[in-house]
């Protein structure tokens, strides 16, 4: 049951809701200038929950039990559906003007030929760019798998409470809001690649620190604060970076295969944490390993190419 309702129910619920989901609902409804600071407006939204809920969530273990405090999050996740029903939107309907054949003079846009979800998946996958983004995008998610996860207990490990190690990562939720927001803000202005690569190198260094300083509270609490300023800051960018090169049309689709490599990160991290702690009794190895994949991720976003594919590359006639 653990596996069905914590993996799998939970695993395809936040798959429904998330990014790929929001940011594209976000990125069509906003003006190209606006869209990377209402990515990571929308980003820091979702970052309050998780500097609310984390410290609440121990509360509420500690006072009910880790069954209660399940159900009482299950019944605020409820309010999520009512709120999805506010802002549903009806289908546009297609404007007739210019549709007709052959239409021309000084008002008409040259069309592009509608693009079919596999022939938008195909040019993707054959795009070097989008696929170094994909490919960085899985350490992202391994190392917020990881450190959401098991983070609480390496500290306990370390001689520290649980409640620094639910106010640390309360501290990456509230921080997380303003890493977002200023990530945004950046990528309407510095080229989005040399963004996620300074997230990425960043955090590799974050982790270093944490893992050869001597345990403390204040070590913890700073992690979190600075691992926060780069926690879904990541998020902006690279969906920005897909907006940029695809356009909007099947924004949903490319950024959710980003999000399924991302995903795929977090999977490994939280399972290599509990494998190999099991194993040798430590996280070391897995907090090395997401070093590596900081360093890794930190190169292989320098090459990527930040502009429109050649099929967008057509102006008004």
């Amino acid at each position: 049951m653990l596996y069905l309702s914590a993996g799998v129910l939970v695993g395809f619920g936040l798959s429904g809701c998330s990014f790929n989901l929001v940011i594209t609902s976000i990125a069509k409804v906003v003006p190209d200038g606006w869209r990377s600071m209402v990515f990571g407006a929308g980003t820091a939204a979702g970052s309050f929950g998780q500097f609310l809920f984390s410290p609440l969530g121990v509360g509420l273990i500690d006072a009910y039990g880790w069954q209660a405090a399940l159900e009482i999050f299950a019944g605020l996740l409820l309010l999520i559906i009512p709120l999805a029903l506010a802002v549903m939107k009806p289908r546009p309907v297609p404007s007739p003007v210019g549709a007709a054949a052959g239409a021309s003079g000084p008002g008409a846009i040259a069309s592009l030929p509608t693009q079919t979800y596999r022939q938008a998946l195909a040019e993707a996958l054959g795009h070097r760019s989008y696929v170094l983004l994909v490919l960085g995008f899985f350490t992202c998610g391994f190392q917020l798998g990881f450190v959401t996860v098991h983070l609480p207990s390496y500290l306990i490990d370390r001689g520290l409470s649980a409640q620094v190690g639910g106010w640390t990562l309360g501290l990456i939720g509230l921080f997380n809001i303003i890493g977002a927001l200023t990530s945004g803000w950046l990528g309407g202005r510095l080229p989005k690649r040399y963004i996620l690569s300074c997230i990425y190198f960043s955090r590799a260094l974050a982790v270093i620190g944490l893992i050869t300083l001597p345990a403390s509270p204040i070590v913890a609490l700073s992690y979190g604060a600075v691992t926060g300023l780069l926690w879904l800051s990541s998020v902006p960018p690279t969906s920005g970076l897909v907006a940029v090169m695809f356009g909007t049309r099947w924004l949903a689709m490319l950024f959710g295969i980003a999000f399924f490599s991302h995903q795929v990160g977090g999977f490994l991290g939280v399972y290599w944490g509990e494998l190999i702690y099991e194993r040798t009794g430590s996280y070391d190895i897995v907090w090395w390993l997401g070093v590596m994949f900081g360093f890794l991720s930190a190169i292989i976003n320098l090459p990527i190419v930040e502009k429109p594919v050649a099929r967008l590359a057509v102006t008004p006639a």
